[in-house]
This record gives C-alpha cells, structure tokens and sequence, in this order.
C-alpha cells in the first residue's frame, strides 16, 4: 500500500490499511489513521494529524508552516484533519505560528480543488467548500456550512452552523447561522434547503426565516431586532444559537440586501 518512490519519516505514524502514492512525503511527528488514502506528490507536513478513512488528493500540503512574519523555526503547532475528510487536489491548509496552537478541520468535510486554510482556522464538522475557496488566518466555519467557489474570507471572521455562501463573494464581517449569502455579498434569507436536507421541519423553518426578517429586513438596529426576535421566540433554540452568534461578533455582521430591506414587513413573503 505504500509506493516505492514515497518518503515516509520513521518517526510517522501510520494506521492499518493506509495507501500512499508515488513521490508523496510524509514527515516526522504526524499520524495517519487506518483507511487513510493518499494519492501522489502530498506532503504531510510535520505535527498533522489525519483521522481515519480520509482521502487526500495529488499535490495537496498539508499542514505546512503558515504564510506568517511571526512564525519562528522550532515552534510547535499543529493541523488537525478529521475522520472521513477529502481533501481534493492541490489543497493547502497550514499550522498555527504559535506554540501549542493548532488549525483543524473537523470530520465529514470536503475541500474542493486549490482551497486553501491559512493558520489557526477552525473548520466544522461536515463543511463543504468549493474550488479555489480560501479561508484566512483564525476563521471559524461552523457545521454544515457550504461555501461555493471563489469565495474570500477576511482574518477572524466566522461563518455559523448552516448558513450557505454564494460563489466569488468576498467575506468581511460575519454571516449569521441558517443565512444565505447571495453573490452581491448581501443576506437574501434562509439556507432554505440547507435546512431541509438537515431535516429541519417546517416550524422550524419558519421560526428560523421570521428571525432572519426581522433582523435584517424591518429596517431595525441590532439592540432592537434581538429583542424583537428573542420576545418573538422564546425558549427555542435554533433562534438562540443566531441570536448569540450575533451578540458575540467582533467584525459585524454581513449586511441584508437592499432590495429586501425595501420590502420591510413584506421580505420573504411566500
């Protein structure tokens, strides 16, 4: 299972049933769980670890020391990948600068071809991103998230559980979990067939697309429009997870589209 031309370090830790192909390295200090499969010409860089029944596709780097004027030879830090993640060809994704610290991406994801993760990003269970997506220093994607193509992520944003991101935007502030984000880098409304493929009924749904209204399209401030959706929802928890997401941004949150906040009441009327 490993091919002749691999240069696997004798301080790599390999699991059963794990394919190496032709001219890929593996450095010292990592470990591959069992049913890992990795094609030609990767690098596994040291301090990476790859969970179990993930596929890594040719010439992807994995874990390599970051694109950052602080990062010190000799400093320890780590690239966590999870169980049953692919990583399509060419993929970049790169340690932390800082000691201890670590960039992961959780189980379940898929990275498309050319997607690049830069230094301490935390990448969510299940998340799908597209070709030539690329996630900046110390972003955070949460679960279920789906990024279409050439897509841009500004350092510390985050993008919450479910929201779904239209192709070549560019994101500079935070977008809300259950969002769509459409390509004029605006929230047009739910994700709404995010929600339903992750079995989310219709009151749910529906909960979720009056929060949505009333925070970016009834023309209110941010104090106003969560106190209108807490009173409006109390004690569920799809709103609380927005809701606090909201309260805990640092960068802002992506604005609504200025179509629908023309609409008011009326936006995402049925």
């Amino acid at each position: 299972m490993i091919h002749p031309t691999a240069v696997i370090d004798p301080k790599a830790e390999l699991g059963a049933n794990v394919t190496v192909g032709p001219y890929s390295v593996i450095e010292a200090d990592c470990r591959i769980g069992d049913n890992v499969w990795i094609d030609s010409h990767v690098k596994i860089a040291r301090y990476t670890t790859i969970g179990s029944g993930s596929r890594i596709y040719k010439g992807a780097l994995i874990g390599e020391e970051p694109q950052d004027h602080r990062f010190k030879e000799g400093t320890v830090a780590y690239t966590e990948i999870g169980r049953d993640v692919t990583l399509r060809e060419y993929v970049t994704i790169h340690r932390s600068p800082f000691e201890g610290e670590k960039t992961v991406v959780g189980e379940g994801t898929l990275l498309m071809a050319f997607c690049h993760v830069g230094h301490d990003a935390q990448i969510g269970n299940y998340v799908t991103a597209a070709n030539h997506t690329a996630f900046s220093g110390h972003v955070i994607v949460h679960d279920r998230a789906v990024l279409s193509g050439y897509v841009l992520i500004h350092q510390f944003c985050r993008i919450g559980k479910l929201a779904m991101i239209g192709g070549r935007t560019i994101i500079r502030q935070d977008v809300p979990p259950f969002c769509m984000l459409a390509e004029n880098e605006t929230v047009c409304g739910p994700n709404v067939v995010g929600l339903r493929r992750a079995g989310f009924d219709s009151d749910r749904r529906l909960a979720i697309k009056n929060a949505i209204r009333s925070y970016f399209f009834r023309g209110l401030n941010s104090t106003n429009a969560l106190r209108l959706i807490c009173a409006d929802h109390p004690a569920n928890g799809d709103i609380n997870e927005f809701v606090e997401f909201i309260r805990n941004s640092s960068r802002g949150i992506m604005p609504g589209d200025p179509a629908l906040i023309a609409l008011g009441t009326h936006a995402l009327e049925e």
